[in-house]
């Protein structure tokens, strides 16, 4: 929500300071995201729901970082002033956030916690992510432990949300055998075969828990190979893919992505941020580079086999292909 403006006289109203589109007359919103995506429909949609004379201009930068950069510029360049976020590298996003800003646009990170001078930020709750993965995986493990813990990259701010919320509930209730931070979703499973010669044998891993369903995929197919096919394994996305192996059985549970909520929430906060106005959210979070970022957490949602069909509505979760988290 925003803060009502109020003015007297011939004064700017204080909520309007700092604007740079006008909803009754439309601007133009950036939307960047990492990867390919059922986001762009929804976000457009809740935009124009709000803003029905703004537009949106789209770029996918494939998971390529100097891509998405010269993206930026480009969108820059257009003279766009509303840009949202999905950063590749959410460390390495911090130059061209600055200079968005100096460009006098507004920047609201998406999905992903961008560094540098954002004005807000969305994404799904990764506290809540991490926690509800690990109780998943607690409720289904079948052996005592160790667990195999593949988290996202180090350098990612959401990824390290996740792993703190996981080590929040695991520590000192499970023995963690092998955790890694993985760059990329193929290097999960060297790890997993790393990790099982390690131990001691396939028998004695008692559950996986992945950053996403990418890396869920991977585990899946390396726990066949090696006859670890009963063995708990945990995703995050809730892409089709793996809802199709939480139906089969051979996922245990994926922790859901609302992207609806996300897209809605992204559109709201890029109106307000336009015209001036103060935001709020659900938390304020830093990114290391800013503090006190208006921040809109979406809560996650965990599919089992036993979810009820259509809750939560796989069409609106988001493919995890070229996300770290």
């Amino acid at each position: 929500m925003s803060l009502p403006s109020c003015g007297q006289g011939g004064r700017q109203p204080e909520a309007e300071l700092g604007a740079v589109g006008d909803a009754r007359e439309g601007f133009t919103v950036g939307l960047l995201l990492p990867g390919e995506g059922p986001d762009r429909p929804l976000f457009t949609r809740a935009l124009t729901s709000l803003c029905p004379r703004c537009h949106v201009q789209y770029a996918d930068a494939a998971g390529d970082q100097a891509r998405q950069g010269r993206q930026i510029g480009r969108m820059l360049a257009d003279g766009v002033r509303v840009l949202v976020l999905g950063a590749v590298d959410p460390g390495a996003a911090a130059p061209w956030v600055a200079r968005a800003k100096l460009s006098g646009a507004k920047v609201v990170a998406y999905d992903r916690l961008a560094n540098g001078p954002v004005d807000a930020y969305v994404a799904t709750d990764p506290a809540r992510v991490g926690r509800e993965q690990a109780l998943a995986l607690l409720g289904a493990m079948k052996v005592a432990g160790p667990v195999l813990l593949l988290n996202g990259p180090a350098t990612d701010p959401y990824a390290a949300t996740v792993k703190r919320g996981l080590h929040a509930v695991l520590d000192g209730r499970v023995t963690i055998g092998w955790e890694r931070d993985l760059t990329r979703p193929d290097e999960a499973a060297r790890e997993v075969a790393a990790a099982v010669a390690a131990l001691g044998g396939a028998s004695k891993v008692g559950g996986v828990c992945c950053a996403n369903d990418a890396v869920a995929e991977a585990v899946a197919a390396e726990l066949a190979r090696a006859g670890m096919a009963g063995v708990p394994l945990i995703g995050h996305g809730g892409r089709p893919a793996a809802l199709g192996r939480v139906r089969a059985g051979t996922q245990t549970a994926t922790v859901h992505t609302d992207v609806a909520a996300e897209a809605s929430a992204a559109a709201r906060l890029a109106v307000e941020v336009a015209g001036g106005r103060t935001v709020y959210g659900t938390a304020i979070v830093s990114n290391g580079t800013t503090v006190s970022i208006p921040a809109v957490l979406v809560p996650p949602a965990v599919v089992t086999k036993g979810t009820p069909p259509g809750a939560p509505a796989p069409g609106a979760a988001r493919g995890q292909g070229t996300r770290s988290h």
